[in-house]
């Protein structure tokens, strides 16, 4: 079984800055992307950023230069630091990885969503 554990959402007033964790944890063999969704109140999921397992990655236009994905492959963790922080930004973060997993027999690949966390940017 694998898990996605997001943390570090909140309150935090425009201009201001957010760091979003995601931790995986299971029986993984390898987590190819990894990447971070949100969704705002009557809004479709779309991607924020997403980054590879070499490092390549990727960002929504409307968080270029605010946002910056990274990860750390010994802690399978990803991290979006968020930076100049507006209130369209204020919606529910979900954490998604591609990950190879092993089954007890075999290896598998399947794509893993977190819980969410939310990050409302207010006054």
């Amino acid at each position: 079984q694998v898990q996605l554990v997001e943390s570090g959402g909140g309150l935090v007033q425009p201009g201001g800055s957010l760091r979003l964790s995601c931790a995986a944890s299971g029986s993984i063999r390898s987590i190819l992307a990894m990447g971070w969704y949100r969704q705002a109140p009557g809004k479709q999921r779309e991607l924020v950023a997403r980054i590879t397992g070499v490092g390549n990655t990727n960002y929504a236009d409307s968080v270029k230069g605010r946002f910056t994905i990274s990860r750390d492959n010994p802690k399978n963790t990803v991290y979006l630091q968020m930076n100049s922080l507006k209130p369209e930004d204020t919606a529910v973060y979900y954490c998604n990885a591609d990950i190879s997993y092993y089954t007890g027999i075999s290896y598998r690949e399947k794509n893993y969503w977190g819980q969410g966390t939310q990050v409302t940017v207010s006054s």
